[in-house]
């Protein structure tokens, strides 16, 4: 963890998000007058829908959520049911 002010993170701000991404920080503290005030991290990285529903692998057909096709307001209610069951 690494801290600086806010003048000095204004200025490299993407040396800071080059560090993170380089795994030599895993946050950085922004401080005003010495005072800790915000953190920088990096977001988590992005898992697909079906990693997240791991309980349910092989149970249900997960759609590909890049699928612009797919609605899933589109659903009925008797679909949602049957997918969900009482959790509806």
């Amino acid at each position: 963890m690494c801290q600086m002010n806010v003048l000095e993170a204004k200025t490299n701000f993407s040396k800071i998000i080059a560090m993170l991404e380089r795994k030599e920080e895993k946050e950085v503290i922004i401080a005003r007058a010495g005072k800790p005030v915000a953190k920088v991290v990096l977001l988590p990285e992005k898992k697909d829908i079906a990693s997240k529903l791991g309980m349910f692998k092989d149970e249900m057909n997960v759609p590909d959520i890049d699928d612009k096709s797919w609605d899933p307001c589109g659903w009925t209610q008797e679909e949602l049911k049957e997918i969900w069951g009482d959790l509806v």
